[in-house]
């Protein structure tokens, strides 16, 4: 049977064992571990961009995975255009390319080489309004404002194509854009009082 003596001297002898034992791997895991610069992933491509936005050329250098929309608000600080969903399902991002309406979150941005794009900022001409962002104002139609710019470029698209008859061909059109606050009524409103005003769109 071991006195305490014996008992401290072989307890001495084991943390020694173990407190060595940690030491050898761990110098042998530094001494096969990957430098840092092994870990910093690749830098991601870019790509030279033209595009014509409401109506001024840029010569740009986008990031291959940017959409129309982050090209818009983050690079080019255009924050009209809204993100909602990111899916194409809530029309809050709605713009005009070539002519048509787009959502602008599904739309890579290197696809649109020597593309036309007419944003929200793009309809005004100074401080004279487009006369569906004025109609907008007049019927009230909108409240939290968030899809409002997605809305306004829908109804303008609505009207170039002839989709605003009546009201009910008016609603089918505008189902693309979603409005939390539910200000549709108004929207109809504004977009009729537009298509029945002949005002050049």
């Amino acid at each position: 049977m071991m006195n305490c003596y014996q008992m401290n001297s072989r307890r001495g002898f084991i943390r020694k064992a173990v407190g060595l034992t940690a030491l050898t791997v761990g110098s042998s895991i530094l001494a096969t571990a990957h430098p840092i610069d092994a870990f910093v992933p690749a830098p991601i491509p870019k790509q030279k961009l033209t595009l014509e936005i409401n109506g001024k050329q840029m010569d740009l250098m986008v990031d291959i995975r940017s959409t129309v929309l982050d090209l818009l608000r983050e690079q080019l600080g255009m924050t009209g255009t809204k993100k909602g969903c990111a899916m194409g399902d809530c029309g809050a991002c709605m713009i005009h390319i070539n002519g048509n309406r787009t959502n602008a979150c599904l739309s890579l941005a290197v696809y649109n080489e020597g593309n036309k794009i007419t944003t929200i900022e793009g309809l005004a001409k100074g401080e004279e309004l487009h006369p569906m962002q004025a109609a907008f104002l007049k019927h009230d139609s909108f409240q939290c404002g968030y899809c409002t710019s997605g809305q306004i470029m829908s109804a303008v698209a609505c009207l170039k194509e002839g989709k605003a008859k009546n009201r009910e061909e008016i609603k089918d059109y505008m189902k693309r854009n979603i409005c939390r606050c539910g200000s549709y009524q108004n929207i109809v409103d504004a977009i009729e009082e537009v298509q029945k005003s002949g005002a050049k769109i």
